[in-house]
């Protein structure tokens, strides 16, 4: 079909395209380490998951003990839902060859149902498999990518958040090592976490004198379809049998420390540090979200707030606890966009929390009163004081002449 327009009109048009093009630029944001480009058209959302994904990166840098040597750099589209487009899955990475290199793009559509879980692996998925390909740039577009395994991500994520999980009663380490957490129901998939992060501690600990996990991961490009045996291979001088007695007692002493609580200045402070929520560079108190409309990136702080606070409460001081929760539910209100009343729970809650405090600094001081003067047992937590100064008064006195009239003056002043 022949065109309408003159050739001199269709040069001119090209011209207009590439004028808008070029006054409108996408809009985005670099993150610190600059390895995450965040594209979106709301610039507090950009903040929010570029601080997100660095927060990621500095937990996983700590656990492997290694420099930041990124190479490629992580592209992320971040939108929020649109009603023309129902069908857009929540979250797809996208890993290819191209004739630059590699290109990592992670697409996310942050809505109301937003789990900052998931959008944590996510990133954390994007961070392992640049590591394990940053030198495997010759690999033929088309080629199918190894994908960091299920248990390392929900391990990793797991040690970050140093929480309480639930007892797992451990089975075969092969079985575990082909389950698909997405398969998984709620309370499962807790169990899966508790023992993808013992799995994680057997490695790091086995990892230490053989270049870290770091190395483990670094080699994963080249794993094959039995991730039992791809272990034995990066740990040589253990049989599988050897790794999976290891793997059994690492359960067996996280269900051990999951019996401690947290002692109430402890739940306190880290209450306190929950509820200052970071946006941006600064940190805002829950009050400040109390308000007719909230900002994605709002609402997503709240939502992992809210997420943090649940977790929480599963360690809290048993008497800290139904603040806690209450604290989860206004988060998680909020977060849905109902402010009604909200105010004056706060209000209460803060006040509740202020006389807890007042009481329970009572109830040390009468402790610690009662112990000193009241009990007819000590629980020797003096013990080493009263040894010393017993030693002391044990010793033989001195008889020099000034020791001998400093006695005499203090048995004057005494009659």
């Amino acid at each position: 079909m022949r065109s309408i327009f003159s050739p001199a009109v269709r040069v001119a048009l090209v011209f207009l395209l590439l004028a808008n093009a070029v006054a409108e630029p996408l809009e985005r944001s670099v993150s610190p380490s600059r390895q995450f480009i965040v594209y979106g058209d709301n610039a507090q959302l950009r903040g929010a998951v570029s601080d997100l994904a660095e927060q990621v990166k500095r937990s996983t840098l700590s656990i492997l003990r290694a420099s930041d040597d990124w190479k490629t750099p992580i592209i992320v589209n971040v939108q929020t839902p649109q009603a023309n487009v129902p069908d857009v899955p929540s979250k797809a990475l996208r890993f290819s060859q191209t004739g630059a290199g590699l290109k990592l793009q992670l697409d996310l559509v942050i809505g109301d149902d937003v789990r900052g879980f998931e959008i944590q692996r996510e990133i954390l998925r994007a961070i392992l498999l640049e590591r394990m390909y940053r030198n495997h740039s010759d690999i033929a577009p088309g080629t199918e990518y190894v994908q960091p395994p299920d248990w390392l991500l929900d391990g990793l994520l797991a040690r970050f958040e140093q929480r309480n999980l639930p007892a797992a009663s451990p089975g075969a380490l092969e079985e575990f090592l082909r389950q698909r957490p997405n398969d998984l129901d709620r309370p499962t998939r807790e169990l899966y976490r508790a023992s993808s992060l013992a799995l994680v501690n057997v490695i790091v600990d086995l990892a230490q004198s053989r270049g870290g996990l770091a190395r483990y991961i670094d080699n994963l490009a080249n794993a094959s379809n039995d991730p039992l045996a791809d272990l034995r291979a990066q740990f040589p001088e253990l049989t599988a049998n050897d790794i999976e007695k290891l793997w059994q007692t690492r359960l067996s002493n996280l269900s051990s420390q999951r019996a401690e609580l947290l002692r109430f200045t402890e739940t306190e402070a880290r209450l306190a540090q929950a509820l200052q929520i970071k946006m941006g560079e600064k940190d805002v108190a829950l009050a400040s979200f109390v308000k007719p409309k909230l900002s994605p990136a709002e609402k997503v702080a709240l939502k992992i707030t809210a997420e943090n606070l649940m977790l929480m409460g599963v360690s809290a001081h048993p008497v800290m606890r139904p603040i806690v929760n209450e604290y989860q539910k206004i988060a998680q209100l909020l977060a849905a966009g109902k402010s009604k009343g909200v105010s004056e729970r706060l209000s209460k809650l803060q006040e509740t929390r202020r006389r807890l405090v007042r009481r329970m600094n009572d109830i040390d001081d009468y402790m610690n009163w009662f112990e000193a003067t009241q009990m007819k047992t000590s629980s020797d937590v003096f013990a080493d004081y009263l040894s010393s100064a017993q030693q002391q008064n044990t010793e033989s006195p001195r008889r020099d002449a000034i020791s001998v009239y400093l006695d005499a003056v203090e048995l004057q002043m005494e009659r």
